[in-house]
């Protein structure tokens, strides 16, 4: 982001929320919020508990001036300090590594806040650390995970998981359903919407043209036929070339294993996957370390670690930071501008 692009806000702000209070949320915040290469990026205002970032701290031994805001234009940015709109949900005796209801509770807490904070115009991006499903459902918030729960708090209807690592992007056409219930909801208009969502977030973080390879759902993309029942011409063609009308630059669909090697090696800049794990695969196989998270469609871009809440590592200090690292980077990247907003 520019000054020229933004002159009274040269740097987004980013609310990034704590997840759940018993995991290794707290612990990937503190030194990621506090990595000098991100602050020069953006400017990140924790949503979540003082108290447990503190406790993160003392864990983590590392010098943090961890303070409580009220609004997200009261943070001060100085070496060390950490900026947190304080919701004080927590017990200070609250567990790590456990399945707690409160905990649950409080991870909705933090993305209900930065879902408000971003409707209204006060953050310009979302970086979430993971909650525990289990808990959020003992708690009574009945959501599959944070893509679901932000659409809901947002009133938006339709969102994609993208997937993005320093090698490959991949974004799903379906995610958290079964492989029958995938093959039937895949349609021509919803590949044509999810290769746009796609290529609008990667205009976005600053690739004007990106080249998008779009998976098939069967081997050698049918075989002309010998494998399935036809759903390339019939599911995904029509999508690709309504894209490609549109200007996009859409290739597919394509037998899925080949297109992951070529855009491994820098071929196309955007997989476009149709179901769950023909996604998720290659790019776990990658190492999820360095994986981002992002949903894409809602109001402002949300990013997320590719990790879940690790209870048997939480409160020990040995959890991996780096993929909250470079979701903040990846938020700070694809942050909304003035003259992309929605």
């Amino acid at each position: 982001m520019t000054d020229e692009t933004n002159q009274n806000q040269p740097l987004p702000y980013v609310a990034v929320t704590m997840g759940d209070g018993a995991g290794i949320g707290p612990e990937v915040i503190v030194p990621a919020v506090l990595d000098q290469g991100i602050l020069q990026e953006c400017r990140p205002v924790v949503i979540g508990d003082a108290l447990r970032l503190r406790q993160a701290a003392d864990i983590l031994g590392v010098e943090a001036d961890i303070q409580g805001i009220e609004n997200v234009e009261d943070a001060v940015f100085t070496s060390r300090r950490v900026n947190v709109i304080d919701l004080a949900l927590l017990p200070e005796d609250l567990p790590w590594g456990q399945l707690s209801r409160v905990a649950g509770h409080a991870a909705y807490e933090y993305i209900r806040v930065a879902s408000e904070l971003a409707m209204s115009g006060k953050v310009q991006a979302i970086c979430t650390a993971p909650l525990n499903k289990e808990a959020l459902h003992a708690a009574g918030h009945i959501f599959p995970g944070h893509t679901e729960l932000l659409a809901s708090l947002t009133g938006t209807a339709e969102v994609s998981m993208m997937l993005s690592t320093p090698k490959i992007r991949v974004i799903h056409v379906t995610t958290h359903i079964g492989l029958a219930d995938a093959i039937r909801k895949i349609n021509p208009d919803l590949v044509q919407r999810t290769i746009r969502r796609g290529h609008e977030a990667l205009v976005r973080a600053g690739i004007p043209n990106p080249k998008i390879g779009v998976c098939a759902i069967n081997p050698h993309a049918g075989e002309n036929g010998l494998f399935g029942q036809g759903e390339e011409a019939e599911k995904i063609e029509p999508g690709v070339k309504a894209a490609q009308a549109d200007g996009i630059n859409a290739v597919g669909p394509l037998p899925a294993d080949t297109l992951f090697f070529l855009a491994g090696r820098g071929d196309y800049d955007l997989v476009v996957a149709m179901y769950h794990d023909q996604g998720h695969g290659p790019v776990k196989v990658l190492g999820i370390e360095a994986g981002v998270n992002i949903t894409v469609g809602l109001p402002v871009i949300r990013t997320s670690v590719d990790h879940g809440t690790a209870f048997d590592i939480a409160g020990k200090a040995i959890a991996d930071s780096r993929s909250m690292v470079e979701a903040l980077h990846q938020a700070a990247e694809m942050a909304t501008r003035p003259s992309m907003a929605f």
